[in-house]
């Protein structure tokens, strides 16, 4: 019997290429997102493996208690994967958008929380389950004017631990992986649409990609059953650090 896997923000990027993955080793999935026409087109794609897909956007939490509730009566979640997250903004402390910071705190804080709480109810219950955090390298350094979107990763960092430390009389696992420069949309939207700063964060150097965190996502999940990959940093070869990468 297959396992299944529930991913969030499973449209694009690392989710996508999770999503893709996990169908080529036999998982079920469950994949979340907020575009319907987006949600539809990997669905098809995947459509052997996809159980079902949820529409929501995890910063609501009536949206994903609505959304998750006839999904977990119907479906054993083995892996949850909390991939969506988002990042708005690069500007020093005095200048920063309080819209932005909300944005950041309510999808990768609060988001989260409200998909995982619901699920970690099913695995203690079975005593079961695995759950993967996509974290950063902004959860492992401050760099400058990355405060609110360092913080919240710092938060998804802790909560990790803590998940851990409060899941471990019940036999579930949970992993984090914090990827540097990954060339998905995630700088697009960090720059509201501005193509040209994207570009700009990866000129010169060879950026990790969406795949590259896929496998590390199915080398966690494929372990034995007394293994638990905790934490991952994972660079492209060309950064050494928040602040330090070799450019051509």
């Amino acid at each position: 019997m297959s396992k299944t896997a529930l991913i969030t923000g499973a449209t694009s990027g690392i989710g996508a290429a999770t999503a893709r993955l996990l169908a080529t080793n036999g998982y079920s999935l469950v994949l979340c997102g907020r575009s319907a026409e987006r949600l539809n087109e990997i669905k098809s794609e995947l459509s052997e493996n996809v159980v079902a897909t949820a529409l929501f956007d995890v910063r609501n939490r009536e949206e994903v208690e609505k959304a998750l509730e006839p999904i977990l009566k119907n479906y054993i979640i083995d892996a949850l994967i909390n991939n969506a997250g988002n990042a708005h903004g690069l500007a020093p402390i005095q200048e920063g958008s309080v819209e932005d910071w909300d944005a950041m705190i309510d999808g990768n804080v609060k988001g989260l929380l409200y998909v995982s709480k619901p699920v970690i109810k099913q695995m203690t219950e079975r005593k079961a389950g695995h759950i993967i955090n996509i974290g950063s390298i902004a959860g492992k350094e401050v760099y400058p004017n990355g405060n609110v979107y360092c913080a919240s990763k710092y938060a998804v960092d802790a909560l990790s631990d803590g998940m851990r430390i409060d899941l471990n009389p019940f036999g579930i696992k949970v992993s984090q992986i914090n990827p540097g420069l990954v060339n998905t949309g995630f700088s697009t939207v960090r720059f509201k649409g501005d193509k040209e700063k994207a570009e700009a964060t990866y000129k010169g150097m060879e950026p990790l990609y969406a795949g590259d965190i896929a496998e590390v996502v199915w080398f966690m999940l494929s372990r034995p059953a007394h293994v638990n990959i905790s934490d991952v940093v994972v660079f492209p070869t060309a950064q050494a650090s928040s602040t330090i990468v070799k450019r051509d």
